[in-house]
């Protein structure tokens, strides 16, 4: 009641504030201040009456009076600081604003006191019932969790509005650092506790989430952990507000800005600030220092085992690689040199996989959930990379059926040259311009595939042409010549040489001559010259179109 009386006393004053003052001041300031004012009168009145019934009612009753005349509080005190800033804007030397200042000095004085005392109460308040709720039952200790709940949403309110205060009284150049060290004070308590109950209940949620993996069909581990959890989620947001009410009051809230980055999964903006970043490095720092001398002799075997294993691994890979290669040469098998080279890569790199999570278990890291997440990140990955699974089954099967192999010439998807190589996602070719062409695999098997080098023998298609008056049969006898003076043609299969059209200038023979597919182009580009100089020597004609023009004179 001490809160009540005192707070009374102010409000019986504040009426007084409305009364006209005539001054020569600004006219629009002054209309503003005026109706705060009458607004202010009206919190007044209903704060009065609101007290009065308090005054009278006990229990309960008492209780809920006692919240609405919180609320008018906030409201009086929220207009009082609106005033303020008001007057802050009419003229500094009007005699107005200076006669409203030593009103509002003389009669908001005692404020501040008055809010301190209501603090006070709803400290003991808050206290006495959170003693109470271990040994109530479980609907009433919902029903006074939830009121203590409101109570301390009510006590934030008034540090907020204190706070308001100060910066209103401020902005006037009105005195305030009494109050303004005091609520400083209860704010620093109050984040201290708030800091503490953060990381009590960080360590116990690992505590009991630990405890309830070793046994997770236990129900009361598992409410523990319901409980700390909205214990934890409670006390950070308290802690932002009184956070943001210190950094609005000029204090250094650094050290628990550090914990609400340590302890908390949403960061926002205002936590990241420098002194707050620097802090949580050095204590970082400090951790990681004092662990690596504590456990370095532990850290620095399971390096060297690490390591070993690595080596060890390495090794057999490089072995297996090697075993497998002198296996597929051995082999009676019909393997293609690009089925070869994948299966030498594909065991290599399975050793080397195997080499690496046995070394990682090896330094206490456990390969069980790591698997699992590899196993969902690969049906992620799979789903998303259709288009690559599809170059894999395209790849598959033409290590299957083989239609080329490493350093035939094929002519694929419009582009044409070597193969050089091939992996499970695209084949490499290369042009006889030396240009590297990387095809996926999924164009190639869904196309029409040419490998112009696939036989061991190749027939080389010629056509050359002859005079209309040219000796025919002189013409094969000389080509016949030409085609078996050369050493790469082979006897069998046998030439064949034809008189194939008449054209329109000339008389066409096709030659077709058989060679390895190797010797292809140096029998192509032998026989064409040699045709060339055999038929000038023997007068042979290679005729040109022609056309006859016929001119007739008109009359």
């Amino acid at each position: 009641m001490v809160f009540l009386r005192t707070l009374a006393a102010v409000m019986l004053i504040m009426p007084f504030i409305s009364q006209p003052v005539l001054a020569n001041d600004d006219k629009e300031g002054r209309e503003n201040v005026s109706e705060l004012m009458a607004e202010l009168d009206t919190d007044i009145a209903q704060w009065r009456l609101l007290s009065e019934q308090a005054g009278k009612a006990g229990g309960m009753d008492r209780e809920a009076l006692l919240y609405r005349q919180d609320d008018r509080s906030f409201r009086l005190l929220a207009d009082a600081d609106a005033l303020a800033r008001e007057v802050a804007k009419l003229p500094a030397e009007g005699a107005y604003r200076q006669e409203v200042e030593q009103k509002l000095v003389a009669d908001l004085s005692g404020a501040s006191d008055t809010v301190f005392l209501r603090l006070e109460e709803l400290d003991k308040h808050i206290a006495k019932n959170t003693e109470q709720v271990d040994s109530l039952s479980a609907g009433a200790r919902i029903s006074t969790e939830a009121y203590l709940q409101a109570l301390e949403s009510v006590r934030f309110q008034y540090y907020e509005a204190l706070v308001n205060h100060y910066e209103s009284r401020k902005l006037l150049g009105l005195p305030f650092k009494d109050s303004k060290k005091r609520l400083q004070g209860i704010l620093y308590l109050h984040a201290e506790a708030l800091a503490g109950e953060i990381e009590f209940s960080t360590a116990a949620q690992e505590e009991v989430q630990g405890r309830f993996e070793l046994d997770p069909g236990n129900a009361d581990l598992e409410l523990a952990i319901t409980q700390l959890s909205m214990n934890h989620t409670e006390a950070v947001d308290w802690l932002s507000s009184v956070i943001e009410l210190q950094d609005r009051l000029g204090v250094d809230t650094s050290d628990y800005k550090t914990v609400l980055l340590q302890n908390s999964t949403g960061v926002s903006v205002g936590l990241l600030q420098s002194g707050v970043i620097e802090q949580l490095l050095r204590e970082w720092y400090t951790k990681a220092r004092d662990t690596l001398v504590e456990k370095s002799p532990d850290l620095f075997l399971k390096l060297i085992v690490f390591l070993l294993v690595i080596f060890v691994f390495r090794f057999l890979s490089r072995m297996t690689r090697r075993v497998v290669r002198a296996s597929c040469d051995r082999s009676t098998l019909d393997m293609s040199i690009l089925l070869k080279d994948i299966l030498v890569s594909a065991s290599g790199g399975a050793v080397m996989i195997l080499g690496v999570l046995m070394a990682l278990s090896q330094i206490g890291i456990t390969l069980g959930p790591m698997l699992a997440g590899l196993g969902v990140a690969g049906f992620i990955v799979g789903f998303a990379l259709q288009d690559t699974l599809g170059n894999f089954a395209a790849g598959a099967m033409i290590l299957i059926y083989r239609p080329y192999d490493v350093d035939d010439f094929v002519e694929v998807t419009g582009a044409s040259g070597l193969v050089k190589k091939m992996n499970l996602v695209s084949t490499t070719i290369t042009t006889f311009d030396n240009q590297t062409l990387v095809i996926p695999n999924s164009k190639i098997w869904g196309d029409v595939i040419k490998n112009v080098t696939a036989q061991k023998l190749r027939r080389v298609d010629l056509e050359f042409g002859i005079g209309y008056s040219d000796d025919i049969e002189k013409a094969e006898r000389v080509l016949a010549e030409i085609v078996e003076s050369h050493a790469m043609v082979l006897k069998s299969p046998e030439t064949m040489i034809k008189l194939h059209t008449l054209g329109e200038s000339s008389v066409n023979f096709v030659v077709r001559p058989w060679t390895k597919t190797d010797n292809y182009w140096d029998v192509y580009w032998d026989l064409t010259r040699e045709v060339k100089m055999r038929f000038d020597r023997e007068g042979i004609s290679i005729p040109f179109p022609q056309r006859d023009v016929h001119l007739y004179p008109q009359e």
